[in-house]
């Protein structure tokens, strides 16, 4: 069964709160006959479109392939929080890589902060950044850890954008009781997904790359010339650039085995008065909690709350995707147990064993970034520049992502979805005691 529409209709967006009110651009051609270009970029998200537009810039004749829409995949669904740093804690990371790779590595996370931040700033961009993620912890227990990664970061790494929450301003501030404090970081924000990469879209174009869409990569043999074939084009580029995160399907074997796709799910509320959202989120700051299946939420620009929670490890999403995320909604916000959802939809996304992405260099002039796990609003679209500066022999910050150990799934294709499905069941449990 191929992702791209097991729960998808050929050629068109999912049926979400984004998509209905986007700015939407006229289809692009389906790519046919012989192409040949510098780099062929396979996938038109964030990391995707990102790399079409710096290496445009660059003055590289490129060529980007998308299987549906541009944005059709997590780039257009996701919940749009942009989160400095890597999925994991600093603290984490100085214990798994070392201190001096633990730097490089928030370095270059705050470089993708700055980054989605520009392009927001630009005319082709119709969304706006606004300032604020709380990392809030459903575990009283768990508390103290926020002071310890507060100091960590303030007198390890000079960033003083955190600032600590007592449970009752956390309260004060994210009107529900499933929390027992938080931090909150002024350096992350949150934005329309889909309108960032639409933009990226337009960036891409007017920098002068070519973008095909219904153009499905059905065969990748790695050269010099690298050789793509679709159903009506055969297309010859000197670089391959491989943005397809969950969607990768089998089209290179060995980064599959080292980036699981799983689905996850959002709803859209009706508008709700300025007053109430305030009352439920001030300060228009986004949210994500300390669960290991993570609840995120934040209001949109025309004030519904946009709420992602739960997740599925089968092709098919569930048959009614409201329900199953207004469960976790009513556990986190009891006062809108009742309150008209008017979209929900899934997307799909990649996650590797260890939360970090996933860089490969294949056969040397294949460029393959993914596995974000749910942080690729930043990383997914720095990557992008940085598959740019790798083909213009710029490595340096390819090289130092690529040195992040990225171990294959255990069970291969067959088991691993079994497999994970067992051990989120297990984290489950443990968020629920």
């Amino acid at each position: 069964m191929d992702l791209l529409t097991a729960n998808d209709r050929q050629g068109e967006y999912p049926a979400s709160y984004y998509a209905e009110n986007a700015t939407l651009l006229d289809r692009f051609p389906a790519a046919t006959g012989d192409i040949s270009c510098d780099v062929c970029v396979v996938g038109a998200g964030f990391t995707g479109l990102s790399a079409a537009y710096h290496l445009a810039q660059r003055g590289y004749d490129v060529v980007v392939l998308e299987a549906q829409r541009v944005g059709f995949g997590a780039s257009g669904r996701n919940g749009g929080q942009v989160s400095m740093g890597q999925r994991r804690e600093q603290g984490d990371l100085e214990a798994m890589l070392g201190d001096a790779h633990a730097r490089q590595l928030w370095e270059i996370g705050a470089q993708a902060v700055d980054l989605v931040r520009d392009l927001c700033s630009k005319d082709e961009v119709y969304t706006d950044f606004h300032d604020g993620i709380i990392e809030a912890v459903h575990r009283k227990r768990d508390h103290h850890h926020n002071q310890s990664h507060v100091d960590l970061m303030r007198d390890t790494y000079s960033y003083d954008k955190l600032r600590l929450l007592e449970a009752d301003e956390c309260r004060h501030l994210v009107n529900s009781p499933a929390y027992h404090g938080g931090v909150l970081d002024m350096g992350s924000g949150h934005v329309n997904p889909l309108e960032l990469v639409l933009g990226l879209a337009r960036l891409a174009r007017a920098a002068g790359a070519r973008i095909f869409e219904q153009s499905k990569v059905l065969d990748l043999t790695p050269g010099d010339p690298a050789l793509l074939k679709t159903d009506q084009a055969l297309i010859k580029a000197r670089h391959v650039v491989l943005a397809c995160n969950g969607y990768l399907g089998g089209l290179q074997q060995d980064v599959a085995q080292r980036v699981m796709p799983i689905n996850n799910f959002i709803v859209a509320t009706e508008p709700m008065d300025p007053a109430a959202q305030e009352e439920i989120i001030r300060n228009n700051y986004a949210v994500a909690d300390s669960k290991f299946v993570v609840n995120y939420f934040r209001f949109s620009d025309d004030h519904r709350l946009l709420f992602g929670g739960t997740e599925s490890y089968g092709y098919r999403f569930p048959t009614n995707i409201a329900d199953s995320v207004r469960r976790p909604l009513s556990q986190i916000f009891p006062q809108l147990k009742d309150a008209p959802i008017a979209h929900a939809w899934g997307g799909t996304l990649g996650i590797t064993m260890n939360r970090l992405p996933h860089y490969a260099r294949i056969k040397g002039n294949v460029f393959s970034m993914s596995g974000f796990s749910g942080a690729g609003v930043a990383l997914g679209t720095l990557s992008g520049q940085i598959a740019a500066d790798a083909i213009a022999g710029q490595v340096e910050r390819f090289d130092i992502m690529e040195k992040i150990p990225s171990p294959r799934f255990p069970g291969g294709p067959k088991l691993r979805t079994p497999l994970l499905v067992l051990a989120m069941l297990w984290y489950s449990l443990r968020d629920k005691l």
